[in-house]
């Protein structure tokens, strides 16, 4: 018997093959759940449902009614929604005295609204209760320059989080977040690029190595299992770095 046995997920986010929404859908896949990927791309996404053999549709986060139709599809297809998990993220990131306005709320846009509006839309197809998770990063811990667009719509989501986890715990609904550190993957591949990046990250973690995607998958999995008695919680997957801190740009140019 697999973790999530019987059990049908949503995966939003999932596009990539080396994404964190695709590890994650592989792994519930793996855990014996029936599985639909969403993300805003559809053609991305259906190409990587049939090479999962699962079910794929385009939604927006931003959109109201991708995600009604995103979670309504779930239970159409199977006839039920126990699981949904939230991996959806872009880049916004620029120095306080240099962002604006608009950036300021396309981030809030996805990582903020979104995360609450995802959560509204899949738990209210979850009718024998089910598990939600969303993405935030080590990043709303830790204050690093310029991240005050990303990593302050993501701290929001997880205060967000944590009410509606309140909000929904009657229902037996479990909502948590997960926190992941600088984790090699489709969105930060162009980085590790450059060869004093990882090396620089490394320094700051109290483990030997870097998080991976697999890593992310297990915990977001994990937290939507029977097993798992966890809500309203922030899953700190970072290998320690929060222990210390996030290197300066200066550092991760700098050879040895």
């Amino acid at each position: 018997m697999g973790l999530l046995t019987d059990k049908v997920a949503v995966v939003l986010g999932a596009t990539n093959a080396g994404s964190m929404g695709a590890a994650a859908a592989r792994r519930c896949l793996a855990e014996g759940a029936k599985v639909v990927i969403a993300g805003r791309s559809g053609d991305k996404v259906e190409a990587l449902a049939a090479e999962l053999g699962c079910v794929g549709m385009r939604c927006d986060i931003t959109r109201d009614d991708d995600l009604s139709a995103l979670a309504a599809q779930a239970v159409e297809e199977y006839g039920r929604l126990d699981v949904a998990m939230n991996f959806v993220g872009i880049e916004a990131s620029g120095a306080v005295a240099e962002l604006s306005r608009e950036s300021l709320m396309q981030s809030a846009d996805v990582h903020f609204a979104g995360t609450v509006m995802f959560i509204r839309f899949m738990a209210a197809q979850m009718k024998d209760g089910g598990a939600i998770v969303s993405t935030s990063t080590q990043l709303a811990r830790l204050t690093p320059p310029g991240q005050a667009a990303y990593a302050g719509a993501k701290a929001a989501a997880d205060h967000a989080v944590r009410i509606a986890a309140n909000e929904y715990g009657k229902s037996n609904i479990r909502i948590n977040s997960i926190a992941p550190g600088f984790t090699p993957s489709a969105m930060t591949e162009a980085y590790l690029q450059v060869p004093t990046i990882e090396p620089a990250f490394l320094r700051e973690l109290a483990m030997p190595r870097l998080p991976t995607v697999e890593d992310i998958a297990e915990a977001a999995v994990w937290l939507c299992s029977d097993g798992c008695f966890v809500t309203g919680d922030v899953l700190d997957l970072s290998g320690g770095q929060t222990l210390n801190r996030i290197p300066t740009g200066e550092e991760m140019m700098r050879e040895g």
